[in-house]
């Protein structure tokens, strides 16, 4: 099946993935008419000013030195902010098993991986936190220029980044947080910390659960350090101005009245699913937009297996103990009352 008749079969799945704007949701209407908004810098006057305005009020809205739009994902953030504050031969403190754009970001500064180790929470399948007494023995063996983060990670587990700062601070060490699912953090108190504010370098997925479009993210300095000149070694000169103009839409309907008031709805009905649904799964993780489950009696996959072929209902990721559903600002009430009845079903 060609790309074009994939995008044009409807899905009829009931879907808890990623994109969160479920193919419903439009914060940005006139991508309707996607193809009207694109246009080059020839094209209007003088867009890379309207760029840098709009780039400048996302920093003042999330607090920062600089925060940059990306179009190429948060890979884009996370390889530029490690060729912002490295040289070629620093080493790198990463996950063993992080996200492949770690690893390319080290092999592309030319940078030494040193490798940290996180111990899986038993009984559900999943990574768990990044230890900070981990971090502290690593960084006071090597002399290490950086460290990557994961927070939250997939399933929705939350790292004490404040403390694995201090640690950082300690020994000279830029602190880089892949915050990819974690973009609605900083408009809700009921959500985790969110570590733009204390991290060097954050990056953000915009559509993984803020209703972006694929692939929009945002990079974060809270440091000294511009990365504008390290995206440029990486991003094109063809900037995409539509989804440059989504993510000014999705940041300001983020911050507004409405905005704020749709994430508040949707924890507060997130909650009330688990709270109906405590006596037939368990749930796990610091995210509540991210419904970690799992069932006595049933592995992961056939949980999985039972939600998508009797209620309809696809989940995010599973592994053999648990299954993970994604929720965004496009999940609505209607999906959650149907997922909190096939949960209660489920025997």
């Amino acid at each position: 099946m060609s790309l074009i008749n994939i995008l044009k079969k409807k899905n009829k799945k009931l879907l808890f993935t990623t994109p969160s704007h479920g193919q419903k949701f439009f914060i940005f209407n006139k991508f309707r008419q996607f193809y009207k908004y694109d246009i080059s810098e020839t094209d209007a006057y003088n867009p890379e000013e309207a760029l840098y305005r709009a780039e400048k009020q996302a920093s003042t809205i999330y607090g920062t030195n600089y925060t940059k739009f990306l179009t190429n994902g948060s890979t884009s953030g996370i390889i530029a902010s490690i060729l912002a504050c490295t040289k070629p031969h620093d080493k790198v403190l990463v996950w063993k098993n992080a996200h492949p754009c770690h690893h390319n970001a080290i092999k592309l500064a030319n940078c030494t991986p040193i490798y940290y180790e996180i111990e899986e929470v038993n009984d559900w399948g999943i990574p768990g936190a990044v230890n900070p007494d981990d971090v502290k023995k690593l960084l006071s063996e090597n002399n290490i220029k950086a460290i990557i983060i994961t927070s939250p990670s997939y399933e929705g587990i939350v790292s004490d980044i404040t403390k694995i700062k201090k640690i950082c601070n300690e020994y000279n060490c830029y602190l880089i947080v892949d915050e990819a699912h974690g973009a609605l953090y900083p408009f809700s108190d009921n959500l985790p910390e969110s570590a733009v504010k204390i991290a060097d370098f954050t990056v953000q997925s915009l559509h993984k659960t803020a209703g972006g479009l694929n692939p929009t993210a945002l990079l974060h300095s809270n440091c000294k350090i511009n990365p504008e000149h390290a995206l440029s070694l990486i991003n094109t000169t063809s900037p995409s101005y539509p989804l440059l103009a989504s993510i000014e839409a999705t940041i300001n309907y983020l911050k507004s009245k409405k905005g704020c008031k749709a994430i508040e709805n949707l924890i507060n009905e997130i909650n009330n699913l688990k709270l109906e649904c405590k006596n037939n799964v368990e749930f796990y993780g610091d995210d509540p937009l991210k419904i970690l489950i799992k069932k006595e009696g049933l592995s992961g996959e056939k949980l999985s297996e039972i939600l998508f072929d009797k209620y309809n209902i696809e989940d995010e990721k599973t592994n053999k103990f648990s299954t993970m559903l994604l929720c965004g600002i496009g999940t609505t009430h209607n999906q959650l009352q149907r997922l909190t009845k096939a949960l209660k079903n489920i025997s």
